[in-house]
C-alpha cells in the first residue's frame, strides 16, 4: 500500500489536528498502531514537526471528514508523490546481457557506413563507451577478427527514428563546418555530375618529371634515322659507354 511522504511527520500532524483513531492514522501512514499511540503520549517522534497532508496535496479534506465520521473508514491517499518523483527521473538505457556482445558489431557498422557520427553520438545511440568505440574504429579491439558490421536497428540496440535523428544532427553540424571554407577552396570543388563530364587531363608524374626533355638528337632528325634507345638510357643512368666496355 502506498504511504505518504514523511509518514511520521504526517502522523504527528493528524494526531494533533484531527480526531481520527490511532488505527486509521497508522493504516494511512504505514505505521504500527502503538507508534501512533506513542506519538499521542509524547514518547515517540519527539521534536518532529507535523506535515499537513492536505497542504502537501496528499490527502483531501473530505477524506479526513469521512474518517472522523466513521471510525472504520480507511483514508485514501490522493496521489503517490514518491512514485511520481521516481517516474520523472531519467532512466538509463539498459541493454540485456545477451545483446551486449552485439555492440562492437553495431559500432563497426556505424563507423563504416556513417562516418559523420561522432563518438559521443554513437555512445548515446547504442549505450556503449568511448574506449570501446575507439578500439573498433582503430581496429585494436581484442575480438576484431570476428566483428562483422551489423545494423544496430536490426540488433535491437536502437530505433530507426533515433538513428535517423542522430544522422540528421551530424549532417547539420557537418554543413555548418563547411561554411568556414575559404572562397579559394570553394572554387576548387565541383559536383559529381560536373566531374563525370570533364575531359581527362594527362600530366607527367612528378617522380619522372624532366623526361619530356629527352628527344631525338639533331643528327637523327636530319637523317631521319631512329636514335638508339640505349644511348639515351646511358645518358640517363650514367652508364659507361660501349667503347669503354670494348677496351
Amino acid at each position: 500500500m502506498a504511504t505518504p511522504i514523511m509518514a511520521t511527520a504526517t502522523a504527528v500532524w493528524l494526531v494533533d489536528n484531527t480526531s481520527l483513531t490511532f488505527r486509521q492514522i497508522a493504516d494511512f501512514c504505514g505505521l504500527h498502531e502503538l507508534e501512533v499511540n506513542g506519538i499521542a503520549d509524547g514518547e515517540f517522534a519527539i521534536g518532529i514537526k507535523g506535515l499537513d497532508p492536505v497542504a502537501s496535496n496528499q490527502l483531501d479534506a473530505e477524506e479526513i471528514e469521512k474518517g472522523q465520521g466513521d471510525p472504520e473508514y480507511s483514508l485514501k491517499l490522493k496521489q503517490d508523490l514518491l512514485t511520481q518523483s521516481r517516474s520523472k527521473r531519467r532512466e538509463t538505457r539498459y541493454t540485456p546481457l545477451s545483446k551486449r556482445q552485439d555492440k562492437p558489431a553495431a559500432i563497426n557498422w556505424l563507423v563504416r557506413f556513417h562516418p559523420e557520427l561522432s563518438d559521443s553520438q554513437i555512445a548515446r545511440l547504442i549505450g556503449t563507451t568511448r574506449p570501446t568505440i575507439k578500439s573498433v574504429r582503430e581496429r585494436t579491439h581484442w575480438n576484431m577478427a570476428n566483428i562483422q558490421p551489423t545494423d544496430p536497428v536490426a540488433l535491437g540496440l536502437c530505433k530507426q527514428t533515433e538513428l535517423d535523428a542522430a544522422i540528421g544532427l551530424a549532417m547539420k553540424k557537418k554543413e555548418k563546418a563547411g561554411e568556414a571554407m575559404t572562397m579559394e577552396q570553394r572554387k576548387t570543388l565541383v559536383s559529381t555530375e560536373q566531374s563525370l563530364h570533364m575531359e581527362t587531363e594527362y600530366r607527367m608524374p612528378s617522380s619522372i618529371s624532366g623526361l619530356e626533355n629527352f628527344t631525338l638528337s639533331d643528327t637523327a632528325r636530319e637523317t631521319g634515322a631512329e636514335e638508339d634507345p640505349l644511348s639515351d638510357a646511358e645518358k640517363l643512368f650514367n652508364l659507361p659507354s660501349k667503347d669503354n666496355n670494348d677496351t
